[in-house]
């Protein structure tokens, strides 16, 4: 270092309670950070840290802010944003939609985030209801990933929940990358992966009808591996679930997994949005 350089910026110390851990594998980095940067037209990175992926991400040239809830990356974060790039406060109190529309980022935006490992699920449940984030580069444990995405074929078990029936009906998914534990610093105790999201144009349950339909698949999947006639049983009219089972080919004594993504949104059609519909 020259005698004319400032000392390097410390990162603070990685704080387990937040569930912090510091990507350092370059090749991973890379896989992130050029993810969809020819397709979007403006970023967003959530949990920013202190800029591992940051700083890549700001070379784009794009419209670009940062939510932080840790206010100690202050100093960090300000080596390649502005301030007003800057949020510090907790993502899952943020109105995105609000945020970005006052950020200027109306359209075509990419969302970048490493998640924290506690609460993964609720944050992409919130992303998925923003309708201009059209693109997510989204890292997170294996075990969450796994009930979005299937990404080893046929021959895996069948994980179809409520997450992934969720995440699939708006996005189409694919697997960016495997990320182990020797990535990190601190190493944590579970291997993690890299999901690519892309919004769909034409969903099959429209955004409005979210919560709604949120609330039915928490029901049909309340008990994933029971029957769905015990599941739907005290929710919802069993002989007009049973007709619209019947006209999919499927049985009241099916176990819920065995629904495709499709063929559920076809369901709430039927059932609850429109319950004198006579077919599917």
């Amino acid at each position: 270092m020259s005698v004319n350089e400032p000392p390097p910026i410390p990162v603070p110390r990685a704080d387990k309670k937040l569930g912090q851990h510091y990507l350092n594998d370059k090749k991973i980095i890379q896989k992130i950070c050029f993810d969809f940067d020819q397709d979007c037209k403006s970023i967003l990175e959530i949990g920013p840290g202190p800029g591992i992926l940051t700083e890549t991400l700001a070379e784009h040239k794009r419209p670009f802010n940062v939510i932080e809830k840790d206010k100690r990356f202050l100093d960090n974060l300000k080596q390649f944003l502005s301030g007003d790039q800057i949020l510090f406060t907790d993502a899952l109190e943020v109105d995105l939609v609000d945020f970005l529309r006052s950020q200027g980022h109306h359209e075509d935006v990419w969302l970048v985030s490493n998640l924290p490992y506690n609460i993964s699920a609720p944050l992409i449940i919130r992303f998925l209801q923003v309708p201009t984030l059209k693109y997510m580069t989204l890292m997170m444990q294996k075990e969450v990933g796994e009930k979005i995405f299937n990404w080893s074929g046929k021959n895996r078990p069948k994980q179809m929940g409520s997450l992934m029936a969720l995440c699939q009906q708006y996005y189409d998914i694919s697997l960016n990358t495997h990320v182990p534990p020797g990535a990190f610093s601190p190493p944590p105790k579970v291997d993690s992966v890299v999901l690519s999201f892309v919004r769909k144009e034409h969903p099959s349950i429209d955004l409005s009808y979210f919560a709604t339909y949120e609330s039915f698949l928490k029901k049909l999947f309340a008990q994933r591996r029971k029957q769905i006639g015990n599941n739907i049983k005290g929710h919802f009219d069993r002989d007009r679930f049973e007709e619209g089972l019947n006209q999919l080919g499927r049985k009241i004594t099916d176990r819920s997994e065995v629904l495709t993504v499709e063929e559920m949104a076809k369901l709430f059609h039927f059932v609850v949005l429109d319950p004198y519909k006579e077919r599917i």
